[in-house]
């Protein structure tokens, strides 16, 4: 087993595998960027080191930093958490040719599954449904609008690296194809250095649902189940749960769609934490859509219905070992939902919020999961993803877990900027999500039931929020105001570089 970690990631995940390292006795390395340097993960680990000012791209971005890094401090192993380099092909290999095991996939299935359109082509391989489309990029007005007929409008374009709903355009008409396509592929370049998009049909009112996979470097993979991730703002998860409502109605389709997502990680010899996304339709059909080859945000409500710890398997995968669990070992106990709490205002587009916290209070009680990554006093920096903390519930039934998450919302304390609680609170009362009935444009429906209601009139925490704007704050202490070169947090003395 490894003695030394280095976490190449920042926020709640970072947090997330110190607590995996510290329970393993394995000795955590935290990066940061200059902006970071009072944050959570970096006063909880071991040692720190600065990587670089605020941007990402001269931080946790920069490859050749963090490899060094790893090697000053003689650290046997990097967790990359998810986003910034996760799934970098490049990454993992630097990390295997500089002697350092990245904790996740070899950097040839990464390559594999990275593009869409290569993924595509291995689940098609596999047997594995597909939703119609082209399994190249297309550059081509003309040839895309000869696609395009033959797919039937409405047609979505693509890009064919990244994700995120970034390089997505819906096109309804042949009319709009070659402007689409001109705008999907500027922000693809953009986004990921690859402006090359492709084509697939649209299915109307979709499901977006996932399925884990883990499989060990001895050829051995199983499926965790699936989680529903439905509710999307921007093509960006928000609320997530296991497992899906769609299977509770039809149980069946869990060993299929469970089969499908096996057919494809065994097609690239996938070992460690993956996700297959499908997209199903209201009738059931699902199509697979992408891969992602690292773990996921939204990790914690399969871990809560199957009691398997994936953060723990990742590493024990990543030092050789085998995995003991086999498929019909894997139970699915009640239900589990998370709520992505992020500091933005979902009155204002969703526009982030950066700002100091002059409160911060996380709901407990059973059942409930906090993975937090600040804490009171802590200044949200612009410049990076908002998300603070992800909520969890579990209890015995879906009914029971929207009461526990009503709850939890509802004690949730935060003060100094704007979050999406208030959404949840009133999102956990809602009809149509109570009885399941989702689809990819659930949310942006919803948001105009939500941008109409007075504050206040039916979310439990935005009256406590609009109570709580006009109390007399105490003072917050801020930790480790002065300048040294060592950070002490719970007992344990960390090295900062």
């Amino acid at each position: 087993m490894f003695r030394k970690i280095l976490i190449a990631n920042r926020g709640e995940i970072a947090v997330r595998v110190i607590h995996a390292l510290r329970e393993m006795n394995i000795a955590s390395v935290a990066i940061f960027s200059e902006v970071d340097r009072r944050s959570l993960h970096v006063q909880m680990a071991d040692e720190a080191i600065c990587v670089g000012p605020a941007p990402s791209s001269e931080s946790y971005l920069v490859k050749e930093k963090i490899i060094h890094a790893a090697q000053q401090v003689g650290a046997e192993a990097i967790h990359p958490g998810y986003g910034f380099l996760s799934e970098n092909a490049a990454f993992a290999k630097a990390c295997a040719d500089a002697h350092i095991k990245f904790i996740g996939p070899d950097h040839r299935a990464i390559e594999q599954m990275g593009s869409k359109t290569a993924a595509r082509r291995v689940a098609i391989a596999a047997g594995a449904p597909v939703v119609p489309g082209t399994e190249k990029g297309v550059s081509d007005p003309k040839a895309a609008r000869k696609i395009a007929a033959e797919l039937g409008y409405p047609v979505l374009l693509k890009a064919s690296a990244g994700g995120g709903g970034k390089g997505m355009r819906r096109v309804d008409r042949e009319a709009d194809l070659a402007a689409a396509m001109n705008s999907a592929s500027s922000e693809a370049e953009h986004a990921f250095g690859s402006g090359e998009v492709y084509l697939e049909k649209l299915i109307e009112r979709p499901r977006h649902i996932e399925v884990q996979v883990l499989g060990d470097e001895h050829g051995h993979l199983i499926h965790l189940g699936e989680r529903e991730c439905s509710l999307q703002r921007r093509h960006q998860k928000v609320v997530e749960e296991s497992p899906s409502p769609l299977m509770l109605s039809k149980p069946e389709l869990r060993q299929q769609i469970g089969e499908a997502a096996l057919r494809i990680a065994r097609a690239v010899n996938y070992s460690n934490a993956g996700t297959m996304e499908f997209l199903a339709d209201q009738s059931g059909h699902f199509y697979f859509l992408e891969m992602n080859t690292r773990l996921q945000v939204e990790h914690p409500v399969t871990e809560s219905v199957t009691g398997i710890d994936l953060v723990r398997w990742q590493i024990r995968i990543a030092a050789g070992e085998p995995l003991t669990l086999k498929q019909q070992d894997i139970r699915w106990t009640g239900s589990a939902i998370e709520c992505r709490l992020y500091a933005e205002d979902p009155e204002n587009n969703f526009f982030p919020s950066a700002g100091r916290l002059t409160q911060y209070e996380e709901p407990s009680g059973p059942g409930v999961r906090v993975d937090g990554g600040v804490y009171p006093g802590w200044t949200v920096p612009l410049d990076y993803d908002p998300l603070l903390a992800k909520l969890t519930v579990w209890s015995d039934t879906r009914t029971s877990a929207i009461e526990r998450m009503r709850r939890a919302v509802s004690e949730y304390r935060v003060l100094g900027i704007k979050t999406n609680l208030a959404l949840f609170a009133q999102l956990m009362t809602d009809p149509a999500w109570i009885a399941g009935d989702l689809d990819t444009g659930f949310l942006d429906r919803f948001m105009q039931t939500f941008k109409a209601a007075k504050p206040g009139a039916e979310a439990t925490v935005a009256s406590f929020l609009a109570a709580a704007q006009t109390a007399t704050l105490q003072p917050v202490a801020t930790q480790n105001n002065e300048p040294s070169s060592l950070w002490r947090a719970s007992g344990r003395r960390g090295l900062l570089r």
